[in-house]
């Protein structure tokens, strides 16, 4: 696999990523899909539905079909700071939502993966700068 750019601000391939908690492992394991937010570069923000897979080291992976013509990808080409939001509602009487936010930088990578046939080669590996969570069991 390739990297296709380093952006200031990226972290470096082989960098890692962060130590989630338990319950926010736990909790993005669960899930399947999050909202990766990004910005063009004329500052104007996008949000998009994703599907994510987090990984033992920290980082956190996201994929698509012919991710590299996408909006998301073009945005983190030039700006790479994104947030991905994973929430769901636990209950509704009473109110009960949880949810992990995780603020990072995207490394942009294409080649061979094993996310599944379905997928293009292009990767989005979020590395987490700052994660705050919610509504999670150990809180």
């Amino acid at each position: 696999m390739t990297q296709v750019t380093q952006n200031s601000g990226a972290a470096p391939a082989g960098s890692g990523g962060w130590e989630f908690s338990a319950a926010e492992r736990e909790f993005l394991a669960s899930q399947r899909l999050g909202r990766l937010a990004t910005v063009d570069t004329a500052g104007q923000p996008q949000n998009n539905p994703v599907g994510f897979f987090p990984q033992d080291d920290g980082t956190v992976l996201v994929g698509g079909y012919a991710l590299g013509t996408t909006k998301k990808w073009r945005n983190l080409l030039t700006q790479p700071r994104l947030s991905l939001v994973v929430d769901d509602i636990v209950s509704l009487k009473p109110w009960r939502v949880r949810g992990v936010e995780i603020r990072g930088v995207a490394e942009l990578r294409e080649g061979p993966h094993d996310l599944g046939p379905h997928f293009s080669d292009e990767l989005i590996v979020i590395h987490p700068r700052k994660v705050h969570s919610w509504g999670l069991a150990e809180e």
